[in-house]
């Protein structure tokens, strides 16, 4: 079974948000071994100046990248990612599952991913040029991840 990891600069707050995401967990491990795990964002002032966010962002990087294991195909998800439709998505899961490589998404904090993870990629993935809240995405991704996978096993989930 592929295993699938989540490395979030967050933690979900709000109860309807926890909801979706113990029920797309829960959907996903028919189809996968996944794990979502959660780190701490660094604090920031209100107003950080560059400096001290790049500082912030290397010190989550160190974070981030002790998390992830070997041979794995990392997924940042950043604004200046590849977009990809939703049968792209389930493509790109089946070639990784059949290549037997664990595959780890790795959603930043609000300023972002460090260009250190970055670099790691095996492709960077953007889901749109709009801005959305990190705990909303989260949710966003687990359903993807759950739409790829009915894709690729021939499901009615996906119209």
């Amino acid at each position: 079974m592929m295993k699938v990891t989540v490395i979030a600069m967050s933690s979900l707050k709000e109860k309807y948000l926890k909801d979706a995401a113990a029920e797309y967990i829960k959907r996903l491990k028919a189809y996968c071994d996944i794990t979502v795990t959660e780190i701490e964002p660094e604090r920031l002032p209100d107003r950080p100046s560059k400096a001290e966010a790049d500082a912030a962002l290397e010190r989550e990087a160190a974070q981030i990248i002790k998390r992830i294991p070997p041979s794995a195909a990392v997924v940042p998800l950043c604004i200046e990612g590849k977009e990809l439709s939703s049968e792209q998505f389930a493509e790109y899961i089946d070639k990784n599952q059949s290549s037997g490589r664990p595959l780890v998404f790795i959603i930043g904090s609000s300023y972002g991913l460090s260009e250190k993870v970055k670099r790691l990629s095996d492709i960077r993935l953007s889901f749109s040029k709009l801005t959305f809240p990190h705990q909303l995405f989260r949710i966003m991704l687990l359903e993807q991840l759950y739409r790829a996978f009915r894709i690729n096993g021939g499901g009615a989930y996906h119209k």
